[in-house]
């Protein structure tokens, strides 16, 4: 006859008791709590730090925001509204990776500013990679605003980079 209790040191699958004792790694974060729903977004970079990227890139509101930046790596979040774009543009030494969580739209990438012809329509959870020296653009073509995080290896913003609007990072870009 079976008897599962003939060994003392049994260890059961679900759903024994102790099943889940051995996977305790999660915490309770602010972040994830009723009375704390907003992340704080703000640069924590050169500091080791840890967040749910997703929902810190949904919960942006601006164009632009440096949320870490170390010696060769920085994070953005950004916000495109309805129409907008990211804005033509190359970096001549910094590879770039974007990351599409919320909107679509459509990247444009090629040689020159007027031979775009690398062109994508991109969705949710979608990842662009663009190489140093490419001229770029993301248009939003969907009805709410494109979330996006974007990658740069070497950093390519100064540390603590906020730019509420598009125009405040071409006034940022041009020393206004």
């Amino acid at each position: 006859m079976y008897n599962p209790y003939q060994y003392w040191n049994a260890s059961y699958a679900y759903p024994a008791s102790n099943y889940y004792r051995g996977l305790q790694n999660h915490y309770y974060s602010p972040y994830q709590s009723p009375y704390y729903p907003r992340i704080t977004i703000q640069d924590f970079g050169p500091y080791p730090y840890v967040l749910n990227i997703d929902e810190a890139t949904k919960q942006n509101d601006t164009f632009r925001t440096a949320l870490w930046t170390g010696e060769h790596l920085q994070v953005t979040l950004m916000s495109i509204p309805v129409g907008g774009d990211i804005g033509l543009e190359i970096h001549p030494d910094t590879d770039q990776f974007l990351r599409l969580e919320a909107g679509q739209g459509l990247v444009m990438m090629g040689d020159s500013p007027n031979n775009l012809d690398f062109r994508q329509q991109v969705y949710d959870d979608y990842a662009i990679l663009i190489p140093a020296g490419t001229w770029h653009n993301v248009v939003n073509m969907g009805n709410q605003p494109l979330k996006l995080y974007s990658i740069y290896a070497p950093p390519h913003h100064p540390f603590g980079t906020v730019h509420k609007t598009q125009q405040d990072a071409i006034d940022a870009e041009e020393g206004n």
